[in-house]
């Protein structure tokens, strides 16, 4: 009974401990069907916060003040950018509101209640260049397999603006070549969305799958020429390809994602519906596009403001 009982006592205290209530987060955030690479960050960030927590001999989450996290957000600082430091300190606050949700600790409060969110200078979001991908997309034959693809690829990059991971997951059916509609059945947490293309690039893509011959409903949209789904790091090399023949600068493929966001914006498309089609749960990325094109106005009345040219 006693072996029992001393044995029950250390489970309990395994329980308690840090890395072990970090784990029955993980299981939370996975059981609530948020991406796999949501968790990993998750897994990776938390994973940070455990090592230099139990370096500075703190073993359980009750005992993480206000100063334990601003000693942990300097160290970091001195190996971390400040984005790494900033994407520890939202892992961290995700976990503790979770705990007290959780373990509803009596008299326990959240030491991030004290603690203010470390600066983050947001660069601007460079997208794709519109010059560059003209000429990219003059490198590309036509009447060729290859030519074609790559045509309607960079074109439904950019005018779709869906994530690499959605692209590469496109199969044919997911595209409605009449009214432009595209189904994202692999978004980012595993919800679905609609995204459009629109008739330039349907008739990219139209011409790209003539070169394909027959295809069903299920194959991969985007395929190398033995038929198999083309992979991210072949869509990114097709991308660089491009771009090397092109003579220009390699864009990401974000970066097309990014040229959608600005462009839509400067065309007047308001920050819900802009959201709404890329597809992101807040608005804290797109207000991040919004300062760019504040800023193509600011230099626009610099150039044209009456009072400072015309008086």
């Amino acid at each position: 009974m006693a072996v029992l009982q001393n044995n029950q006592r250390t489970h309990l205290i395994q329980r308690l401990d840090i890395t072990h209530q970090i784990r029955d987060f993980l299981t939370d955030r996975r059981a609530r069907g948020l991406s796999s690479r949501t968790v990993a960050f998750y897994e990776e960030k938390l994973g940070i916060v455990a090592r230099c927590l139990e370096e500075a001999g703190v073993t359980e989450v009750r005992e993480i003040r206000p100063t334990t996290v601003r000693r942990l957000l300097l160290d970091l600082g001195e190996t971390h950018n400040a984005g790494g430091v900033h994407a520890v300190y939202r892992s961290l606050r995700a976990f503790l509101n979770w705990w007290a949700a959780e373990v509803e600790p009596e008299g326990w409060r959240n030491p991030l209640a004290k603690v203010k969110a470390p600066r983050l200078d947001e660069p601007p979001l460079e997208p794709v260049s519109l010059e560059d991908l003209g000429r990219m997309l003059d490198t590309c034959q036509p009447r060729t397999f290859h030519g074609e693809r790559d045509r309607a690829l960079m074109l439904f990059l950019l005018d779709s603006g869906c994530r690499r991971g959605e692209v590469h997951a496109l199969d044919v059916g997911h595209v409605n070549l009449g009214n432009g509609s595209v189904l994202i059945v692999r978004g980012k947490g595993g919800k679905m969305r609609v995204a459009f293309v629109g008739a330039k690039t349907r008739r990219a893509l139209v011409r790209y799958l003539r070169e394909r011959g027959a295809v069903k409903d299920s194959d991969p949209l985007w395929v190398t020429t033995q038929g198999g789904r083309l992979s991210l790091s072949s869509l990114r090399e097709v991308i660089r390809r491009r771009a090397e023949r092109a003579g220009v600068a390699e864009p990401s493929l974000h970066a097309f994602r990014r040229g959608f966001a600005i462009s839509a914006l400067r065309a007047g498309c308001d920050l819900i519906t802009l959201q709404r089609m890329l597809g992101h749960s807040s608005l804290a990325v797109v207000s991040r596009y919004l300062k760019q094109v504040e800023d193509d106005l600011r230099e626009a009345h610099q150039r044209v403001g009456p009072v400072d040219h015309l008086l």
